[in-house]
């Protein structure tokens, strides 16, 4: 049988370490496990976010003592490094902004962190430095709930959100009129190793 698109299944055992510091100090507010997963990861030199996840040092620390009350972690920020992307950036930035569920302030701060690994080149989740897709899913179900159901065939995130822009602007880049026709189709629906 398979998973229902959009609910997480039974999710593996995190580890220790960082992490487990972490949730020992979480406030039990939406996004908790999410963020300590993307700080670990960071800390381990997992994914492609920068150190503070791609927040302002005011933003970071914000975000440590609102979810992990009593931790402190010394990060070196570097905010002084030109974005390139820095269109592309807002662009997305933009769709995830417009798309939050409104019931939490981290919504902000997961929309920046989110737009931060979405400049990078491996798949969203490895970016983001979680354990898996399905805490992605989760993620983007949790903090930006209108545009998740938008993706009804699981289609991998980072690509997902591109289409959205693309749609935006109406710009088709799929090489057939639907993406079940497309010769790319298993490059945008298949497993994500």
């Amino acid at each position: 049988m398979q998973p229902v698109v959009g609910i997480p299944q039974k999710l593996p055992a995190p580890p220790d370490g960082l992490y487990g510091k972490l949730m020992a100090h979480a406030a039990g507010l939406p996004g908790d496990e999410l963020f300590a997963q993307m700080i670990a990861g960071q800390v381990a030199g997992l994914g492609a976010l920068p150190p503070g996840l791609g927040l302002s040092n005011t933003e970071f620390s914000a975000l440590l003592a609102r979810h992990y009350p009593g931790i402190k972690l010394a990060v070196n920020f570097d905010e002084s490094i030109a974005d390139p992307r820095a269109l592309e950036r807002d662009d997305v930035l933009a769709l995830l902004l417009e798309s939050r569920a409104g019931k939490d302030t981290s919504e902000q701060w997961m929309a920046e962190i989110v737009t931060t690994a979405c400049m990078d080149r491996n798949h969203l989740w490895q970016d983001l430095g979680l354990h898996s897709r399905e805490y992605l899913s989760r993620l983007m179900t949790q903090n930006f709930p209108a545009l998740a159901a938008k993706n009804m065939y699981d289609m991998k995130w980072k690509k997902f959100l591109y289409k959205q822009l693309c749609e935006r602007e109406g710009i088709n880049a799929c090489r057939a009129p639907s993406c079940e026709y497309c010769a790319d189709y298993l490059k945008c629906f298949g497993p994500e190793d």
